[in-house]
């Protein structure tokens, strides 16, 4: 493939100071890429000053309006002395810059580890957090950014699988499962009207929570969408029926403390990981043609892989068909 096809080949370390210097910083020549692929996220050194966080968007991935969006709901977040990562501004009130055909944002670099989901003081203080964040989330809705649906997350993404990438030999088999699958979630969605949509994170799992001084730090905010509150909880569930009713119930308590949480959404956490679950593959097929993906993702697009997804989606049709988690 030819690297005309690949916008992210310019970015080379002298392209990253550039685009951040534009800003009027001094890089001092340090750069190191972070673990990022949907968009490229670098650390800068910065002379006589701390790192900088340098975030390049994916061409074509979200509008300007739709990053600005974003931007503005974390900066929203921390004015109210939210433990969120919002992008720096220059001096005009500006979050989103543009450099040679690229859209990028700076943020402070935050350091700090994953949280132990299994520590129920953790979870306590996630659910305030969470409960706090859908609060403000709530007050108002995206003007820009879409909502988290079946039809985005898993219609779209099963036809494209359909169309392109699914073995012959596993096409039937595919097609069978995801229509039962897709089925049971549109019948789960349907099943709860009165679910409420706000502005939520969208991707809450644990690498883009940070934990440091027995608080967490949410960032990432690039997969903010208008979505079931449920959506921000479910990823922090793990382990036996058991022990997820024992997390939640952790969650829910801190939740409350802040924001009333609607007990019939917990109908919609296996559709919502069935959809995680279709969207993944899609995502991957979709970044294919990137050459980050290939290397960092060997196994994809492999027969094995097809196999293997169809046996989990498989397994997840079952756990669709369990009584949902209610709380105590």
């Amino acid at each position: 493939m030819h690297d005309a096809q690949h916008p992210f080949h310019t970015l080379t370390p002298n392209f990253i100071m550039d685009a951040v210097e534009s800003q009027g910083y001094r890089c001092d020549c340090r750069t190191s890429a972070l673990n990022s692929y949907e968009n490229r996220v670098y650390q800068v050194g910065i002379e006589e000053d701390k790192p900088l966080i340098a975030k390049f968007y994916r061409p074509g991935r979200w509008s300007d309006e739709q990053i600005v969006e974003e931007h503005r709901f974390c900066l929203e977040l921390a004015e109210h002395e939210l433990s969120v990562v919002p992008p720096l501004a220059n001096p005009s009130g500006e979050t989103l810059f543009h450099y040679k055909g690229f859209r990028f944002a700076l943020y402070p670099r935050q350091g700090g580890h994953a949280p132990e989901f299994d520590n129920d003081g953790n979870l306590l203080i996630l659910g305030r957090m969470l409960g706090r964040i859908h609060s403000i989330g709530a007050v108002r809705p995206f003007s820009h950014r879409p909502s988290l649906d079946s039809r985005d997350f898993g219609h779209d993404s099963v036809a494209l699988i359909q169309e392109r990438f699914i073995p012959q030999e596993y096409r039937e088999s595919y097609q069978a499962v995801t229509s039962q699958l897709l089925q049971v979630v549109d019948e789960a969605f349907a099943s709860v009207p009165q679910v409420r949509y706000i502005r939520a994170h969208g991707d809450c799992h644990a690498g883009n929570i940070l934990w440091r001084d027995d608080a967490p730090h949410f960032v990432d905010f690039d997969d903010a969408r208008m979505a079931p509150a449920v959506q921000d909880l479910w990823m922090m569930l793990s382990g036996d029926r058991p022990r997820q009713l024992a997390q939640l119930a952790q969650l829910i308590k801190g939740y409350e403390e802040f924001c009333d949480f609607n007990p019939a959404e917990l109908r919609l956490v296996e559709a919502l990981r069935s959809l995680r679950m279709l969207h993944y593959s899609a995502w991957l097929a979709r970044r294919w043609d990137d050459p980050a993906f290939p290397t960092a993702f060997p196994w994809f697009n492999t027969v094995r892989y097809w196999g293997e997804h169809i046996l989990q989606l498989r397994e997840q049709l079952a756990a669709l068909e369990e009584p949902p988690l209610q709380l105590p």
